[in-house]
C-alpha cells in the first residue's frame, strides 16, 4: 500500500462523519477498494490495516508519499550514490511526479503529470512505428507511447531513478509492456548506437538545462536528427512559454534544432514545447 495526504483525507472525513466504511485508494488514486473504519485505523478489503497515528503523519506531510509497511511507514524515496541525487514520489490529485532533489519534472500547476503527459504525446501525433523516449523518468512518456506504437526504446541515465518507479504504482506498465525496451545509460552517448533512420518517432523531454546540459547541445541535436526517420517527428519539451526563461529556452532550442538540420521548427505552447520535423 502507498499513500499520500490526497487518500487519508477521506479516511479522515469518514471517520469524523461516524461512517464504518468508505471507498478508498491504496495506490495513489489509481484503483478504489473499500477501507473498514474502526477505533484504531482503517482495514482494507484485503486486510491491510493503517492506524490513525499513521494516518495522520501522512496527511500532515503533503509534499511525500509513503509506503505502509508492517513495521511503520517509509516514504517513497530512493538516493542515488552515484549522482549524489535524491529522487522521491510527489503526489497530486492523480498520477504523481517525481522531486530531483527538490524539483519536480512534470508540470503540476492547473495540471498533473498524467495529463502533462498526455498533451505531449498529442502533440506529436499520431504516434507510430518505433519511438525513441530520451528521458525515462518515471515511464509515463513511454507507457502512453506504447499504446500506439510498434516499439518503445526508452532511456534512463540512473537505475535509482527506476528503483522509484517501480514504488509508483502509475509506473507499472513500464515494467510489463511487451513492447517497451528499457535502456540504462546517458541518451547523449547511447545515441550514436543506433542506425541511421531508426526511428519514426522521438519524444524528447530532458531534465533542466541545470542537470542535463548535454541533452540541449547542438550535437546532440544533430544525432536525434540522424536517427529519425524521413517524415519523422521530434516533440522537444522546453519549459513554460509564457515566463521568462521558458522564452529564452524556446527560442535558442528552435535555433540550434534548425542549425542541425531540423527543417521545420513549430511551437506547441499548450505542451510547453516544439514539434520539429527532419
Amino acid at each position: 500500500m502507498i499513500l499520500s495526504h490526497q487518500q487519508t483525507q477521506g479516511l479522515l472525513k469518514a471517520r469524523e462523519q461516524g461512517q464504518t466504511s468508505t471507498s478508498f485508494s491504496p495506490d495513489l488514486g489509481l484503483s478504489e477498494i473499500e477501507a473498514r473504519i474502526g477505533v484504531d485505523g482503517a482495514t482494507c478489503a484485503d486486510g491491510q490495516f493503517i492506524s490513525w497515528d499513521d494516518i495522520a503523519h501522512i496527511d500532515a506531510n503533503p509534499q511525500a508519499c509513503f509506503l505502509v509497511k508492517t513495521d511503520g511507514l517509509e516514504k517513497a524515496q530512493i538516493f542515488s550514490e552515484t549522482y549524489n541525487r535524491l529522487y522521491s514520489l510527489y503526489p497530486t490529485a492523480a498520477a504523481p511526479t517525481m522531486l530531483v532533489s527538490g524539483i519536480t519534472m512534470h508540470r503540476i500547476k492547473d495540471i498533473d503529470p498524467w495529463e502533462d503527459t498526455r498533451r505531449k504525446i498529442k502533440a506529436i501525433a499520431p504516434i507510430k512505428g518505433r519511438v525513441l523516449d530520451t528521458a525515462t523518468g518515471l515511464g509515463y512518456t513511454a507507457i502512453f507511447a506504447a499504446g500506439q506504437a510498434g516499439q518503445v526504446t526508452t532511456i534512463e541515465l540512473d537505475p535509482a531513478v527506476l528503483d522509484l518507479a517501480r514504488l509508483n504504482p502509475w509506473s507499472r506498465p513500464l515494467f510489463d509492456s511487451p513492447n517497451i525496451e528499457q535502456l540504462i545509460g546517458d541518451s547523449f552517448d547511447l545515441i550514436a548506437d543506433f542506425s541511421d533512420a531508426a526511428f519514426d518517432r522521438i519524444l524528447h523531454d530532458p531534465p533542466r538545462f541545470a542537470l542535463a546540459g548535454e541533452l540541449f547541445s547542438a550535437d546532440f541535436y544533430g544525432e536525434l536528427k540522424r536517427v529519425l526517420k524521413p517524415g519523422g517527428r521530434l516533440f522537444h519539451y522546453v519549459g513554460d512559454p509564457a515566463s521568462k526563461s521558458g522564452r529564452n529556452t524556446t527560442k535558442s532550442v528552435a535555433r540550434r534544432l534548425e542549425e542541425a538540420g531540423f527543417r521545420r521548427v513549430i511551437r506547441k505552447p499548450e505542451a510547453f514545447g516544439l514539434l520539429a520535423f527532419p
